[in-house]
């Protein structure tokens, strides 16, 4: 008997604090260690923007590079969504944007913080979710950076990004990953699943989306979109059935834009993106949205 894949819910992947294996983006990691061993004759810029693809790895690189300068013997402040905080104190990780009052208690430890002379590190994770007070308060602090403080700013959308904060930033655009690096990525850290170059294809560079996909059983609901449309015997209620899959899970309705790609029908493109940003402004159910989608890629094959 072959033996049992492992069920995909079981995979615990690490926080990018706790994962020390950073595959790819060598040569921004080369360019932080020639700037900082190098900051006695050039001052090292304070505010580095890691910005690319959601899930190519830019925390991992950012914690990597935060634990070099503070050396666990400096100051290390983040700023994400699980230490976010309302107007009480209280935390508030479930939230959609991360608070002014989360950047505010930050600054507030900063000026608490050790004179003891040792580097600063304040790590965002992400900009993209700090609401417009949050990005301007954070903006007030880089106007002006404390001394020996080093900024790394984590962001999955350029354009999301206020344009005085962009500007006073070195920013370093990752790459998404290769084949080979996503490769090496799964057989780490799921060496049990045999992940096929169609789904590393799939991937479009990004670890994260292979990594969501397989614990949320999206690559097999994948597999059961492209086996619908091209089934040319497939019913209106196949497709409901895929689409009841589907609606639930908010992280898999990017693979109706997925298997538009795959069919080649770039046209589709534009108003499949809106229609799913619009799902959860409409009254009707989720999965007749999807399954409208669905029906549209169907009719055009």
């Amino acid at each position: 008997m072959a033996p049992r894949k492992k069920n995909s819910c079981e995979y615990n992947f690490p926080h990018p604090m706790d994962n020390d294996c950073l595959i790819g983006h060598s040569d921004v990691l080369h360019s932080f260690v020639s700037a900082w061993e190098n900051r006695a004759q050039h001052p090292i810029h304070p505010v580095w923007m890691l910005t690319g693809t959601q899930g190519i790895g830019k925390a991992t690189l950012a914690y990597k590079i935060a634990k070099m300068v503070y050396g666990n013997i400096g100051d290390f402040f983040i700023i994400d969504m699980e230490r976010n905080i309302d107007d009480k104190g209280k935390p508030k990780p479930d939230g959609k944007v991360i608070s002014v009052y989360t950047v505010r208690a930050m600054i507030n430890k900063m000026q608490m913080s050790s004179m003891s002379g040792d580097w600063r590190v304040v790590l965002i994770d992400s900009v993209d979710q700090l609401n417009t007070s949050a990005s301007n308060a954070i903006l007030k602090l880089l106007e002006e950076p404390p001394e020996k403080t080093l900024f790394l700013l984590v962001v999955h959308q350029l354009a999301n990004v206020l344009p005085t904060v962009r500007s006073r930033a070195r920013v370093e655009k990752l790459r998404p990953l290769s084949i080979s690096e996503l490769r090496e990525l799964c057989v780490r850290f799921m060496p049990d699943e045999d992940v096929g170059t169609d789904m590393l294809k799939l991937a479009n560079g990004s670890f994260g989306k292979i990594a969501n996909l397989k614990k949320s059983g999206g690559d097999t609901i994948y597999a059961e979109l492209i086996d619908t449309l091209n089934d040319k015997r497939g019913t209106s209620a196949d497709i409901m059935t895929i689409a009841k899959k589907i609606a639930p899970v908010p992280e898999l309705h990017g693979i109706l834009l997925d298997a538009i790609a795959y069919f080649g029908l770039a046209d589709l493109y534009p108003a499949a993106t809106r229609s799913i940003a619009d799902l959860k402004n409409l009254y009707l159910e989720p999965e007749i949205g999807i399954f409208k989608i669905i029906m549209d890629i169907k009719k055009c094959l």
